[in-house]
Formats: C-alpha cells, sequence, structure tokens
C-alpha cells in the first residue's frame, strides 16, 4: 500500500508521495495506471519527495507526467510541494531549497499559505530548448505556426492569440509538438494579452493534455510577451484553473505566485 496525498495549485492536480525512506519504485505503467481518472487516483503530474545529499539542499523534487516519463520542470506542483513538506513537518525551512531535473528551485511559503517559486533564469539558446534551429531568434516557425521558444527548465512554445476560447488548442498543440524541430516535444501555450499586466493562457502540457494551470507556461508565456514589448514585468495570467502571478525581475529571474491546496489523503495498493 502507498500512503499518498492528493493536491492542486488552480486546478493543475498532483499525487504526491513522501519517499524520503526511497522505499518507493514506479514504472511507467503503474503511473500511467495512477493517473486514470476513472480506474486510479487521476492527476496531471505525479510528484515524489526524495532527500537530497547535496548540501543546502532540502529534497529532491522528482515529477513524473500522466504518461509515465519524468520531466525537468513543473511550477505549480512546486508549490504544493512546499506546502506538502512543510504540512507534514518534514521542514521548518522556509525558504525551502529543492533540486529538480532541471537545476535548483527556491520556493517559499508565505503567511497567507501561497507559496512563492523562484522558477531561475529562461534560455533561450535553440540547443538548451531544446529546438532544431540554426540561429536563436525571437519567434520561430514550428508546423506553420509562430511561435517563441524558450526554456524555463522544461522547453516551451508560446503562441499568441487573439481569444484563447475559440482557438483549436489540442490540434494546434499536437501539430507543434509532433514537429522534428522539438526532439523532447514541449509545453504549448496560448496567450491573448488584455493589457500590459494581464492575460489569458491556455496551456497544452507534454504527457498530460490541456491543464487547468500550467505555472512554467505561465512564466514563458510572461517572458516571451515581455521580450515582446507586450507585457510588464509583473503580470497576473488568467488559467482556467484561477490566476497566477509571474514577476520578470531585471537580472532575468522570474517568480510564481499562487494557492497549493490540500484536497484529501489515500492510499492505494499497486
Amino acid at each position: 500500500m502507498i500512503n499518498f496525498t492528493k493536491m492542486h495549485g488552480l486546478g493543475n492536480d498532483f499525487m504526491v508521495i513522501d519517499n524520503i525512506l526511497g522505499a518507493i519504485t514506479l514504472s511507467a505503467e503503474q503511473i500511467i495506471a495512477l493517473a486514470h481518472r476513472h480506474l486510479g487516483v487521476g492527476f496531471d503530474q505525479l510528484l515524489m519527495v526524495e532527500s537530497s545529499t547535496t548540501p543546502g539542499v532540502d529534497f529532491r523534487y522528482i515529477i513524473y507526467n500522466a504518461d509515465g516519463t519524468e520531466v525537468e520542470q513543473c511550477g505549480n506542483g512546486a508549490r504544493c510541494f512546499a506546502r506538502f513538506v512543510t504540512e507534514k513537518g518534514l521542514t521548518t525551512n522556509n525558504p525551502i531549497n529543492v533540486e529538480t531535473r532541471a537545476g535548483l528551485m527556491s520556493l517559499f511559503v508565505n503567511d497567507n499559505q501561497t507559496v512563492q517559486v523562484d522558477m531561475g533564469e529562461p534560455n533561450f539558446n535553440p540547443i538548451n530548448i531544446p529546438l532544431h534551429a540554426m540561429q536563436q531568434q525571437n519567434t520561430y516557425e514550428i508546423a506553420g505556426f509562430e511561435v517563441a521558444t524558450l526554456s524555463i527548465g522544461n522547453p516551451h512554445c508560446v503562441m499568441l492569440v487573439n481569444d484563447v476560447n475559440t482557438v483549436n488548442v489540442q490540434d494546434i498543440a499536437i501539430q507543434i509538438q509532433q514537429s522534428e524541430l522539438l526532439p523532447n516535444q514541449a509545453n504549448v501555450g496560448f496567450m491573448q494579452v488584455l493589457n500590459a499586466n494581464e492575460i489569458n493562457l491556455r496551456v497544452y502540457e507534454r504527457g498530460a493534455g490541456e491543464t487547468l494551470a500550467c505555472g512554467s507556461g505561465a512564466c514563458a508565456a510572461v517572458i516571451s510577451g515581455v521580450r515582446a514589448g507586450l507585457l510588464d514585468s509583473t503580470v497576473v495570467a488568467h488559467l482556467r484553473g484561477g490566476d497566477a502571478l509571474i514577476e520578470y525581475t531585471e537580472n532575468e529571474h522570474v517568480f510564481l505566485s499562487g494557492p497549493a491546496q490540500f484536497v484529501y489523503e489515500g492510499q492505494i495498493e499497486i
């Protein structure tokens, strides 16, 4: 039996497991079964809390998509991770330093139980996204669509649209994700700029499909909007599951702030 906690950040939902002792190993097939909305727990991502041997780092933060693949980054999950380790008494530190496949992250739990995540610096070098392109550009044509492409720990494509409610998110995102230019695919964001401090955003994620919210996707969208001269450095992203606050500082660090909610505790046999 595995003990788990169900959580969500703006509707982006997670199964969170304390694996500090390192006794739990799950195959891709087991993760897919657990992610099933009718026959399992149901989630966009599975988050594993593991110990770290790196000096100054509190935990390892492991992320699996619903299709069983391990991924580098998840901003909404990071907020849930911070609240989980705090509420479960696994740490009294604040901020909390964690290591991911994408590098180090700093998580700060506010007095109102929202969480601010330092997502680090974006990377625009095609090699590091990764993107098969001869040179770095502000936008690229992928599968016939003009997108801004960058990494915020994981790869993102951002497309400007007039109205997020009328765009065919799934069909367009799948075409972009299947492009040979994106060897690791990418999360695809559809951004509607309302004004310099507000956007509407929908995101179709790798291995999960369209989610109610994507924290790293919100960061990627704001970064691309700032670079295009469309947005100020502080922006509220209106996602289908609620609002996230994004701050893109002069030293090019990006901060994601928003809620992280507990849903229920459970046990499941695998």
